[in-house]
């Protein structure tokens, strides 16, 4: 049986994963392929380092030396940080090789030039591990564009961040018990700045946004906040109120423009992301004729990751070809003025009513749901507000 030949480039959580799974599922790579897939090298940083990998793979700190191989059909890329990364890329693409990427911050960064190259040596690129670990998002949003026009996209992204917010309202601890734990436990960085401050979270939006709209926002126009401003006062509140604090990001184009933004916000139990804990993504797409759809998933680890990877390694051989860049697409026009949409909001330390807004409920310690417009609420000084998707039980009368 003829043979695909693979490198793979860093040997930790993903590239393991990786290796361990094309030895697991070679025969069902070769059933779908009809071709036997063999890791012929691996690129790793210790030499010394003892690891479970066959004797005949190519062990090297040295990437050309990968380059050098007398065939080299897929390399896998499973490093961190956009260089050398991206370089190693750049020369895997005019080798003449497919390429497979977990890297979402150097993809956010020089996806389109790595796409464009593709291109012009007739190649492909995976990059489904870069999204929301081991839940297909790419593979279904390609699927759903031969037809459907995608409105709007949400997403919890970061694993980290949905397990901090998860321990604070259960265990009801505070931020940073939530995050040691976090970091005991192997879900969050000695320095967790990219996890809870939405970085994270952020370069996979963008990539989604090329996928669904064919386009990014200007990235200095898109709304960044993290976890570390959620209180377990405020957890409290929200769950008085049967609300749950959960990290999302949001994409949608209307007139032609694209907005984003990754924040908290609050949901109620009827929707989709109410349930999704712990380390969980999850992903909700609305499109024009299939509707809503939610996919929920394990956001990270190795076997999600590389499930992946591998979805990949099938998607990228058969389709040779170097695909087209990503149709610039149109959502259903919608029309409204989003600066005075009435919205709900938990608000904390608001003091002075805007004439505009209604109070909703008042959860105490300065805590009150007012449904307002959001270009009010930025008007006003030393307040806290966060937007509650769906709609919220009163259990009193209304107060205006």
């Amino acid at each position: 049986m003829a043979v695909l030949k693979v490198a793979i480039l860093g040997f930790g959580t993903v590239g393991e994963g990786a290796y361990r799974t094309i030895i697991s599922h070679g025969d069902e790579l070769a059933a779908v392929l009809g071709k036997k897939v063999e890791v012929a090298a691996v690129l790793i940083r210790n030499k010394q380092k003892k690891r479970d990998i066959a004797p005949d793979v190519l062990l090297t700190t040295d990437f050309e030396e990968i380059l050098q191989l007398p065939q080299l059909d897929i390399v896998i890329e499973a490093i961190v940080d956009k260089e050398p990364t991206f370089t190693y890329l750049k020369q895997a693409i005019e080798r003449g090789s497919h390429i497979i990427t977990a890297n979402k911050e150097m993809f956010a960064h020089h996806g389109s030039e790595l796409q464009e190259l593709a291109e012009k040596n007739n190649v492909s690129i995976g990059f489904e591990a870069t999204v929301a670990g081991g839940i297909p998002v790419i593979q279904t949003l390609r699927q759903l564009l031969k037809i459907n026009r995608v409105q709007q996209i949400q997403g919890i992204l970061n694993g980290t961040s949905n397990f901090i917010l998860t321990e604070m309202r259960e265990k009801q601890q505070s931020f940073a018990e939530s995050l040691a734990l976090a970091q005991k436990n192997g879900y969050a960085e000695a320095d967790p700045t990219n996890d809870v401050e939405g970085y994270d979270a952020f370069y996979k939006t963008m990539i989604l946004s090329r996928i669904a709209f064919g386009e990014e926002p200007d990235w200095h126009t898109v709304e960044r906040v993290g976890i570390t401003g959620i209180t377990s006062e405020l957890i409290e509140a929200a769950t008085k109120l049967d609300l749950r604090f959960k990290h999302v990001a949001s994409l949608s184009k209307e007139a032609g423009q694209i907005k984003a933004s990754v924040k908290p916000v609050l949901v109620g139990n009827e929707h989709p992301f109410y349930h999704v804990e712990g380390v969980e993504n999850a992903v909700n797409v609305y499109s024009d004729i299939v509707g809503r759809i939610t996919l929920q998933g394990p956001g990270a680890g190795m076997f999600p990751t590389a499930s992946a990877v591998i979805e990949d390694l099938v998607y990228v051989y058969q389709n040779r070809s170097a695909r087209k860049k990503y149709a610039q697409t149109t959502a259903a026009h919608c029309e409204h003025n989003e600066e005075k949409k009435q919205e709900l909001w938990l608000v904390q330390g608001i003091h002075d009513m805007l004439p505009a807004a209604t109070i909703i409920d008042e959860v105490g310690n300065g805590i009150k749901v007012i449904k307002a417009a959001k270009s009010d609420l930025e008007q006003l000084e030393d307040i806290r507000y966060f937007a509650i998707l769906g709609e919220v039980e009163q259990k009193e009368a209304v107060v205006v």
